[in-house]
């Protein structure tokens, strides 16, 4: 194992209702693939309402990618499918019959095949997606060849989930997975675990990876903060990264032949009864997780962390890429002099409140901004949570009058919008920043292109 990147900067927001490592398997018949996870240019289907599809048979295709085909997670029959305004295709319904029916792939040893069938194989049971790169945050190109992978193998998000816990168990298949990954770059895998918090034998005995350790706040789990420190990126350099749990998804696949979307997300937040873990399939239905399980029925149910996570209805469907519904309370009520509070239940960054008394303190915090969009501001908060040699003010500013080279020259290729969302809680001009800083991607993007 390499030294301990020790970071500094950042911060961790204590929320209440953390997962217990309870497990439950709910029983979820109603599915929803969402093109709108991928960031897709143009979606288009391969079926129709009333077709019969198997785990692992291709539903829709990117127009302007054809070559990466996205499946179906379950067994089942199309029931509907959904367009929004100018009818892009925003969900594709399958009704699950519980047969579990696979599309057989076939069983094979990565070490017994070449680079490109191994990609050939990743693209034709719809697992390739789960494979994104740096820059741009997206779905990785299979032509490319990344001069490094990255796992991050800790979650520190406010309430994120234990991958120790979630990983338990499954050694032989996650090396399985590493295995098919090591033979994708011609550089290093690297393993991304935390200093004291990892304890996992599943990750600590993994082979064919470099295992690099972290110590700090959040943002310390986010894989972009570990490429910076580990591998930084440079103009024209590719770097992909994936979630442990899709790695065990590509050893499924290798040792069983099949595509399996079964994962396991924590249901968290200080809304919910019981939060626990509960194992599932990819774009289930939440409704059944929540049913009977909310301390109230006004709240901000959201798939993923309460920093980066897309708000959902109740029922609503799991995101792609995340491994957490977060539930807190919807805060659209006004507070009648909530500033001149001594606010002992309120989180503070700056110490506005007596809450800075109590680190240890677990919080109920809402949705509320307490306070409008103002004047956009030097306050040097960014760079306290931010442990990136880069300037993030500047950057945000040249991406706003989209200054192409200024935004090259801060360091555009190396963020992500999830990088940034502690300087958009931290923010006193309530700036709208992930939102800035992916178009930015998304303008980069389309200028290199």
């Amino acid at each position: 194992m390499s030294e301990t990147v020790n970071l500094k900067k950042g911060l961790d927001i204590k929320l209440l209702g953390v997962a217990e490592q309870t497990l439950s398997t709910p029983d979820i018949s109603k599915y929803a693939v969402k093109p709108n996870d991928f960031k897709v240019g143009f979606a288009k289907l391969y079926v129709n309402e009333g077709d019969e599809v198997k785990a692992g048979t291709p539903v829709f295709y990117d127009k302007y990618r054809d070559h990466i085909p996205h499946t179906s997670p379950v067994s089942g029959k199309v029931v509907e499918i959904i367009r929004g305004p100018k009818r892009v295709l925003e969900e594709i319904r399958i009704e699950a019959d519980n047969k579990d029916e696979y599309v057989d792939f076939g069983k094979a040893d990565p070490n017994d095949l070449s680079r490109d069938e191994i990609t050939e194989k990743l693209l034709k049971s719809g697992i390739w997606p789960a494979l994104r790169q740096r820059p741009y945050s997206v779905i990785a190109e299979p032509g490319d060849k990344p001069k490094a992978i990255h796992i991050s193998a800790f979650d520190t998000n406010p309430l994120g989930p234990d991958l120790d816990f979630i990983v338990h168990g499954k050694g032989k298949l996650f090396q399985a997975g590493l295995d098919v990954l090591a033979k994708l770059t011609d550089g290093k895998v690297h393993l991304n675990v935390h200093a004291t918090n990892t304890t996992s034998k599943v990750f600590l005995n993994s082979k064919k990876v470099q295992i690099n350790s972290f110590s700090g706040s959040h943002p310390t789990g986010n894989v972009g903060i570990q490429v910076h420190h580990v591998d930084p990126i440079n103009k024209g350099d590719i770097v992909w990264y994936i979630h442990p749990q899709d790695v065990l998804t590509i050893g499924h696949l290798f040792t069983e032949g099949k595509y399996d979307a079964t994962k396991i997300v924590a249901l968290t937040g200080s809304e919910v009864k019981k939060p626990h873990y509960y194992k599932i399939k990819q774009w289930a239905s939440i409704e059944p997780l929540l049913t009977g399980n909310l301390i109230n029925e006004h709240v901000r149910v959201i798939s993923g962390n309460a920093l980066t996570g897309n708000k959902i209805r109740p029922d609503g469907y799991l995101g792609y890429y995340d491994n957490q519904i977060t539930v807190i309370p919807e805060g659209d009520q006004y507070e009648f002099f909530g500033w001149a509070a001594p606010g002992f239940n309120k989180f503070s960054v700056s110490r506005t409140f007596f809450s800075w008394l109590q680190p240890n303190k677990r919080y109920r915090l809402n949705t509320n901004l307490h306070g409008g969009e103002r004047a956009f501001v030097i306050t040097g908060l960014y760079e306290k949570v931010l442990p990136m040699d880069i300037l993030p003010m500047q950057l945000i500013k040249a991406i706003m009058v989209e200054d192409i080279d200024l935004m090259e020259n801060l360091g555009i290729y190396e963020v992500d919008e999830e990088d940034f969302a502690l300087c958009e809680f931290v923010d006193p001009s309530k700036t709208p920043i992930q939102s800035i800083v992916r178009n930015g991607l998304d303008l980069m993007r389309k200028e290199m292109s």
